[in-house]
């Protein structure tokens, strides 16, 4: 099938390379090189060094709902498209372009957890299951009709880092399996339910400061939700700190109050939540790399709370 591919992240460059080895990929559509990094240099996004390893055409239009873009997808002449993390929204003109339509591989089971961050949401609620939802771009965020869903479990520690890993495959191999159902005829769409909807916004750094009256359980979903970007952070005195991996302990804190440092001669970070003692297993203070939680305690002064 002769397709034009859109995407960005790193979550949709599994998917391009599957698809290039079965179809006719006529155009990979990106965001422009954006500034990144201490000296702001312009650097190519996660899809457009796949696509330029892989030998394809590449176009970047600041907008893709402009002439410019409309232009490129007419000129392309694609029987479908399909969408990975792109970045935009596609107006009406593109999704209903190709003649077997246009199709967003979104890393949620659809109709939970629309938006920009499923993967990151999901962890930080709670959930211990989550998967891939290929479906029909319609008028509406991730409102589409969904064609094929995978399922996959959450680990009880697993980061946001490490799921997204592993639903970028995932990803691929269901935007694999919907396009040869398209081509067999085979294929079939079913409506949302749009009562079961929730929603996942994107993330901004203030989302990961931590509040130490928590429960402990709902602290390390924080904390690996947020791993690695934007990260769960807190407050030493002055000092911001930022928090990498955690564990639970089932410790009742008796005494300790949340956010205090508890049980130092144990060599383990151990700080006071709502409910039990969390431990922190990597820790990283202000202009210094990351250390464990021991490394930690035996670099203290005096601070004793988390705040």
């Amino acid at each position: 099938m002769r397709i034009v591919f859109l995407g960005t992240s790193a979550f949709a460059c599994p998917a391009l390379k599957a698809l290039a080895r079965e179809h006719d990929i006529a155009l990979v559509i990106t965001q422009p090189d954006r500034p990144a990094g201490r000296k702001r240099e312009l650097r190519p996004s996660a899809i457009k060094l796949t696509a330029v390893d892989l030998g394809l055409r590449i176009a970047q239009p600041e907008r893709i709902n402009s002439k410019e873009g409309i232009s490129l997808l007419r000129k392309a002449a694609p029987e479908a498209i399909v969408v990975a993390s792109y970045g935009q929204f596609l107006s009406t003109k593109i999704f209903s372009l190709p003649p077997r339509g246009t199709i967003n591989i979104h890393a949620s089971l659809l109709p939970h957890y629309r938006g920009a961050a499923p993967i990151n949401w999901a962890i930080i609620r709670g959930e211990t299951q989550t998967g891939v939802t290929t479906f029909f771009i319609e008028k509406g965020m991730d409102s589409g009709e969904i064609l094929v869903q995978r399922r996959c479990p959450i680990g009880p520690d697993e980061t946001a880092e490490q799921l997204h890993d592993r639903l970028a495959q995932l990803g691929a191999e269901a935007i694999l399996e919907t396009l040869r159902s398209i081509e067999e005829g085979s294929a079939h769409s079913t409506p949302q339910r749009e009562e079961e909807a929730t929603l996942a916004p994107k993330l901004s750094r203030a989302d990961g400061e931590i509040d130490w009256t928590r429960s402990a359980r709902k602290i390390h979903n924080l904390v690996r939700g947020l791993n690695p970007w934007p990260g769960a952070f807190t407050h030493l005195e002055s000092e911001t700190v930022k928090i990498h991996r955690t564990a639970l302990t089932a410790i009742g804190r008796g005494a300790i109050t949340p956010g205090e440092i508890a049980l130092q001669e144990t060599g383990r970070l151990l700080i006071g939540t709502g409910d039990e003692l969390i431990e922190v297993l990597e820790i990283q203070r202000e202009c210094r790399p990351r250390t464990s939680g021991k490394s930690f305690l035996n670099g203290l002064r005096g601070e004793s709370r988390f705040s």
